[in-house]
């Protein structure tokens, strides 16, 4: 089956990086398209691409909902394979498609398939449940990795995460007051989403240069 991907930025980019949607929106939602956009004018090449679930309903007048994250890992696999980078490939996406790209990443690693993992947003817990953490597979990572996080995600806060003693190899880009979308109140921070997409940009294109 061949999967149709979406890609933004130069194809002669030193690094390519394979993102996925989160669980609610496709990988063309608003939120998605401005972080790509971004990361194209940081000189990066992103490519995304839809689990079959989210491409189903393009055609389905049905929603189906999203399937547990474990069991769409073949499917991100099966798209690093698909789009056969030619440079290193960072994989990673938004919310849960961080998430199950952070599942695939030791293996994909292991291999010489990705060089790193990008998390835009990551779902430490679901929201209004803290106590249901999904870190277990994250204190044995070995991928190099970046979670850009607003300050108050309520997948997991600023006061939150730092208690979970997560590797140093994670690095986190704190986004303040930044939400599930990095979107801050400017009212309140004197940011714009502008300001924080830039800014997460540049983090990643210079955190690529590490790897």
């Amino acid at each position: 089956m061949s999967i149709p991907f979406l890609f933004t930025g130069p194809q002669d980019a030193p690094f390519t990086l394979l993102l996925a949607h989160g669980s609610g929106a496709p990988m063309d939602s608003p939120a998605m398209n401005a972080a790509a956009s971004a990361l194209a004018a940081e000189g990066l090449r992103i490519a995304r691409f839809e689990f079959a679930y989210m491409a189903a309903r393009r055609s389905e007048s049905s929603r189906r909902p999203p399937p547990k994250a474990e069991t769409l890992i073949p499917e991100f696999e099966a798209a690093v394979a698909a789009l056969g980078a030619k440079g290193p490939l960072v994989i990673g996406g938004k919310s849960m498609g961080g998430r199950v790209a952070s599942m695939a990443a030791d293996r994909l690693h292991g291999k010489g398939r990705a060089a790193g993992l990008l998390c835009l947003g990551y779902p430490f817990h679901p929201p209004e449940k803290p106590a249901q953490l999904r870190t277990a597979h994250l204190m044995t990572l070995e991928t190099p990795t970046l979670i850009c996080q607003g300050t108050r995600d309520p997948f997991g806060t600023v006061d939150e995460v730092p208690g979970y003693g997560l590797p140093e190899r994670i690095e986190i880009l704190w986004l303040e007051d930044g939400d599930h979308d990095l979107k801050p109140r400017k009212s309140i921070s004197g940011f714009s989403a502008a300001d924080h997409l830039a800014t997460m940009a540049k983090a990643v294109k210079a955190w690529t240069g590490t790897l």
